[in-house]
């Protein structure tokens, strides 16, 4: 679930803030309309990765999205670091386009295997509060503020927590595609072997990711 009014009744005790600094761009399709749009239901978004795109027939740009993960304790000595390789996934829309073009920061131009790609790189390191909730907003049309009780960041403080995946959401107000709210869809997405986490852990994401030039 993505919905922020889903995700504070899973986590009582959270209170979240969202203040609107700004509004997406007008999208043309959802899961209401013909054609590939941003979501495919009213709580899922459509996902495809590298290996679908090969045989699909979808429309929209083709990505690769690959993940490094460096794990260090509260001493900040190294855990493990972890690489993927072509397991991301990511939305087959323009939104992600968007994401891309806009938000992602400087690009360059490489070329593997003789095709050209358009590359970016993204350093981002998870609160505990983020990793809890599973909330990745890095790039946002809302501000967000968790404010999280003392109790339930003891509770947490004496967690051990799973991580299997690590996503990069893009946060707005899609009510103009039949979705209420303000949600938060993850744009990109990875799997990762599973890693256990203790509560003062800290976890760098290194995000590279190719676009396809037509």
């Amino acid at each position: 679930m993505f919905y922020v009014k889903k995700i504070m009744m899973f986590l009582l005790g959270v209170i979240f803030v969202a203040l609107i600094v700004g509004s997406v761009q007008s999208t043309s399709a959802d899961h209401l309309e013909p054609g590939t749009g941003i979501f495919l239901d009213e709580t899922e978004v459509e996902l495809v990765n590298y290996w679908t795109t090969l045989t699909s027939t979808t429309q929209g740009s083709s990505y690769q999205v690959y993940i490094q993960t460096v794990l260090r304790n509260g001493d900040e000595q190294l855990i493990s670091i972890t690489e993927t390789a072509r397991t991301g996934a990511y939305i087959p829309h323009k939104i992600t386009d968007h994401v891309f073009d806009t938000l992602m920061g400087k690009k360059e131009i490489v070329t593997i295997d003789n095709i050209k790609y358009e590359k970016v790189q993204y350093t981002f390191s998870p609160t505990l509060e983020q990793r809890h909730m599973g909330m990745y907003p890095i790039f946002s049309e809302i501000t967000f503020k968790f404010d999280v009780e003392e109790s339930v960041r003891e509770g947490w403080s004496e967690e051990r927590k799973d991580h299997t995946i690590w996503k990069i959401h893009y946060c707005a107000d899609f009510s103009d595609i039949g979705h209420d709210g303000y949600t938060c869809i993850p744009v990109f997405q990875v799997l990762v072997p599973t890693t256990t986490m203790e509560s003062n852990d800290v976890v760098t994401h290194q995000w590279t990711i190719l676009r396809e030039l037509n």
